[in-house]
């Protein structure tokens, strides 16, 4: 097996020999690496600097902030030199990044304050450190590396934060076959998460999509200093107000260039494919932003044509860049922004309304007269989900009128001959407009299938609803709304992971849309009545009202051509009816909406939606949406992550089946295995139709792409990892039981659990997401491992893990290669109903002397605290003070969230206590020093140097002093802090 040492040596070999970086073997420490990069700076700016002049530079420049200096970067920058005199000074050349000078150098170290780190193969441009390569042998995955770079980020003092590491761009890492790249990113951008994916990480593909994975055909692709110095000046997005460093993807780098090529060109129209939930703004955001600075075009305008859209568009441009679109609050700004010479004007984000009210020329105002200097002009339009908002007579007029205009559309469902409405007569002869007719030809595809594949959408799971009995409805035809509701009531909690997601139901019409409301509101009532436990769902139902001159409403209504027609049938009805439904909105929510600014109650269902991301410890139930019902609205445009069902009660086809599937698709972590759809309407040749026609050449193989395996199929896998769990029990001479895990005998015994175990849960979460299992099938899986033995087995697993994760940290890279590459994935053993609210309930409810009441012993509700994840924190605590409740008393919630408060504190005492005793402390001053460092979250070492002053101690026996206090306190601080960051306590770790 090739060696760690021997990649390293061909990758350093290759970047010399075939990619012509010059290999500095001298550089090897701090000092050298900013020798070489004073040499480089004199030499760039054309200037020489004294030995102070260059400390006070060095002193400026390096920052901790990695995205604040990565502006620094990008940017002239001034510098007052020792005579007075002003000098400017760029750190690269900006202008053309080719002509910068390229090295390589490898096994660099920084000696920080309280490590030595190393480094694989780091790349300079002009002296500067903005790539590191970290390397692994094959057997280990680069997972590993990237938590490597994330602890060693992570260090206080390290390299990173307080020498020229801190303008480091990009992180590669290989294991030679296999190579990624991600961004570097302050720590809140920069981490392993245990609630979300890690941080976005990438692999380089061709324009086909294909994936160049070894390491030496990824490193003539994108390592040659060219394209380099292009992928960090051109293609990396610094967003200002996340303050995030993005980097593009392939796929969107491919779009930009070919969008970017045909201006150049001048070689007419174009669409780019790229599929909803591919990050179509960034792309289109960074297209516009390179035409701005050509001068041969004069205006770029960016089109979309929804007001939600437009302000929604607006926001994300400036979020990638402050200030660089402005709000068009009526036409008459838009047509004084496209006649201004300023350059912040030069790039326009518009609805196509204002654009078509703007080229109207019967309107008073002489808009169009108005531009006709501009008409003669070169400008661009970028048409933001053109299957939407260009076939009609405003896509007209602006060909008419802008002759020398290219158009460039973006589209994640393109309208085809199949899938085309919008029918155009010229003479005898009547035509469909599609896509290719509009912007003449494909510039770049990016399918629904491509992006499955890679992981940037989910696949999803359908169920076509067949009810009870035998009786199947015909393909499109409506099932009674009352076996609808129940149905959805019945298959909420399992669609939703118990409400950690949440849900849209798509209906025909706003009539629907009414009675679905008020079904669901009848409903949820009588099961409260019959059973006081029963949790209703918070529904909420979204619709537009007849307009009736309200220009925000005629706006909406402009893509809503269903709930535009809808509104003409009994207008009173339906507003009477919504206005109920808000007054119940207003109720529930403690909010003031009213009907006639029905966008402000718009943009508050929306907000809602999205509110399910955060726990219900943090933000109650109460205040979140569990189903919004909807017409036409969010089906389109709506993201969200935590949103992962589609009840559909309408017919859906083509491009309308696509966008409103996609809804529920957006990647979240392991906990979110697919999109899924629960269809009332039997349109499975629908849904196949929609497949075919949007999978471009990868149709043959779409439907194993695009959807999960059947449940019989995950039951058999299910099955297979319960089996082969017990032959490894088996095989370490052990009885297939949950306790008998404790027995396991050594690491590599824990390690192949811990392994097969977590395959177990992850087809578990998955089936328990699935909503057309029937009983037979429900049997079968308890039968597999029943309830209870499931439970016990995570118990162990959560012990097994937390004790393999100690090593982990404790031993980092001495730790065994299996134990380093350990990825535990708690986020598939973390509950979104078992938390500290729940537990707390349930033991009041289980030591209530009512018969009714079903019973836990203390020793279940220790075992379910102990089996979930996003509980390891309070568990010991937790435990401790169950096992000290009378079981025989009754006691209720208040009492018991006050007992337990008082437990903690006393339970602390006792501990700080314990270790003043331990270490020859006073408790009160130990007791001073742990609130201080809680009240502000920083660990400061002047402070423990005072703390340990009354020992008297010289400096050697005070050093071991403090770190044996620290190795005893730090369990005690992390357990205060509750998983938030003390900073500077990493030193003592």
């Amino acid at each position: 097996m090739t060696k760690e040492i021997q990649i390293e040596e061909n990758l350093v070999k290759q970047l010399t020999e075939e990619l012509k970086y010059t290999f500095r073997s001298d550089i090897v420490d701090r000092k050298s690496l900013e020798e070489n990069f004073k040499t480089k700076f004199e030499a760039l700016n054309h200037v020489r600097l004294t030995e102070s002049e260059f400390l006070r530079l060095r002193e400026e420049i390096i920052n901790p902030d990695v995205f604040a200096a990565s502006k620094l970067l990008r940017e002239r920058q001034y510098f007052q030199r020792e005579d007075g005199t002003p000098m400017h000074y760029t750190l690269v050349n900006i202008k053309d990044w080719c002509k910068n000078d390229y090295e390589v150098i490898r096994q660099l170290r920084i000696n920080t304050e309280n490590s030595h780190q190393r480094y694989d193969v780091i790349l300079l441009i002009n002296g500067l450190p903005v790539v590191q390569i970290e390397l692994k042998k094959l057997d280990i995955s680069p997972r590993k590396a990237m938590h490597q770079i994330v602890e060693y980020k992570n260090e206080a003092g390290n390299g990173y934060g307080n020498s020229l590491l801190c303008f480091m761009q990009l992180f590669i890492v290989s294991n030679k076959t296999n190579t990624y790249y991600f961004a570097n990113n302050k720590n809140q951008h920069f981490a392993f998460n245990a609630d979300e994916q890690f941080l976005p990480i990438y692999q380089l593909a061709d324009e086909d999509n294909n994936k160049i994975t070894h390491l030496e055909t990824f490193s003539q692709k994108f390592l040659s200093k060219c394209t380099l110095g292009e992928m960090i000046s051109k293609y990396m997005v610094l967003v200002e107000s996340e303050q995030k460093i993005l980097v593009m993807r392939p796929y969107q780098i491919y779009a930009v260039k070919a969008i970017v090529d045909c201006i150049h060109e001048n070689r007419g129209n174009g669409y780019i494919w790229h599929t909803t939930g591919s990050g179509k703004t960034l792309t289109s955001f960074k297209a516009s932003t390179l035409l701005k600075d050509n001068p041969d075009i004069e205006k770029c305008l960016f089109v979309v044509d929804r007001k939600d859209l437009d302000r929604q568009t607006r926001e994300e441009f400036n979020k990638f860049q402050e200030g660089s679109v402005e709000e068009n609050t009526n036409t008459e700004t838009l047509v004084r922004r496209l006649l201004s010479t300023d350059y912040a004007d030069k790039v326009i984000v518009t609805t196509i309304q204002k654009l078509g009210l703007a080229l109207d020329g019967t309107n008073k105002r002489n808009y169009k007269g108005r531009l006709e200097p501009l008409s003669k002009k070169r400008v661009v339009f970028i048409f933001d989900e053109c299957h939407r908002s260009q076939f009609g007579e405003n896509h007209k007029a602006i060909k008419d009128f802008f002759p020398k205009a290219q158009l460039f559309g973006f589209t994640g469902t393109p309208i085809f001959d199949e899938n085309a409405t919008y029918n155009i007569r010229e003479g005898e002869y009547a035509t469909y407009k599609t896509t290719d007719s509009i912007f003449e030809k494909l510039l770049h595809p990016y399918t629904i299938t491509n992006a499955i594949e890679d992981r940037n959408v989910l696949k999803f799971h359908i169920d076509y609803f067949k009810g009870k009995g035998n009786q199947n409805p015909n393909p499109g035809e409506q099932i009674a709304q009352q076996a609808v509701v129940e149905a959805i009531i019945e298959k909420h909690n399992a669609a939703t992971n118990h409400r950690r997601f949440n849900a849209i139901l798509a209906t025909a019409s706003i009539n629907d849309a009414i009675k679905y409301y008020q079904l669901f509101k009848e409903i949820q009532q009588q099961k409260l009545a019959i059973n006081p436990d029963y949790s209703p769902l918070n529904v909420a139902c979204v619709f537009s009202p007849p307009a009736e001159g309200n220009k925000d409403i005629q706006q909406i209504q402009e893509d809503l051509i269903n709930e535009q027609e809808d509104n003409k049938q009994n207008p009173e009805e339906k507003k009477e009816a919504l206005k109920a439904i808000l007054a119940d909105y207003n109720k529930q929510y403690r909010t003031n909406h009213n009907i006639s600014e029905f966008d402000g109650y718009y943009q508050d269902v929306q907000s809602r939606i999205k509110d399910q991301k955060y726990s219900n410890k943090d933000y109650p139930h109460k205040n979140k949406i569990d189903l919004t019902i909807v017409v036409d609205m969010l089906l389109t445009g709506f993201d969200s992550k935590y949103l992962n069902t589609l009840y559909v009660d309408k017919k859906l086809k083509f491009h309308g089946l696509i966008q409103a599937f996609s809804r529920t698709n957006r990647v979240l972590n392991d906990t979110k295995p697919y999109g899924n759809i629960l269809d009332f309407r039997s349109q499975q040749e629908a849904v196949n139709q929609a497949i075919t026609l949007f999978s471009g050449k990868e149709a043959d193989r779409a439907v194993k792409v695009w959807l999960v395996d059947p449940a019989p199929v995950v039951i058999e896998k299910y099955q297979k990892a319960v089996e082969e769990l017990g032959i490894f029990m088996t095989e370490n001479k052990l009885v297939n039981e949950p306790q008998e895990v404790y027995n396991l005998k050594g690491d590599a015994a824990r390690i192949a659990f811990v392994k097969s175990f977590k395959e177990v849960q992850r087809l578990k979460t998955q089936l328990d997401q699935y909503t057309d299992l029937d009983e037979e099938q429900q049997d079968k899986i308890e039968a597999i491992l029943p309830k209870e033995s499931l439970l016990e087995f995570k118990s162990s697993y959560i012990e097994t893990a937390k004790q393999l994760r100690e090593i982990q940290q404790k031993e980092g890279e001495d730790a065994s290669p299996d134990i380093q590459q350990l990825d535990f994935e708690f986020v598939l053993f973390a509950s979104a109903v078992i938390d500290y609210d729940y537990i707390i309930n349930l033991i009041a409810e289980s030591t209530q002397q009512k018969p009714a009441t079903q019973k836990l012993t203390k020793e279940q509700v220790i075992r379910l605290l102990c089996s979930n994840a996003n509980l390891m924190d309070e568990q010991e605590d937790l435990s401790d003070y169950i096992n000290s409740l009378d079981w025989t008393k009754g006691h209720d919630v208040e009492n018991l969230h006050q007992g337990y408060e008082t437990f903690k504190i006393e339970k602390h005492d006792k501990e700080l206590a314990r270790i003043s005793k331990d270490h020859g402390l006073q408790t009160a001053e130990l007791k001073s020093f742990v609130e201080d460092i809680i009240s502000r979250m920083i660990f400061d070492g002047e402070k423990l140097t005072d703390l340990m002053e009354p020992l008297e101690l010289g400096w050697k026996q005070r050093s071991k002093a403090e770190t044996a206090l620290m190795h005893d306190l730090i369990p005690e601080l992390k357990k205060i802090a509750q998983g938030r960051e003390i900073s500077g306590l990493a030193a003592y770790e």
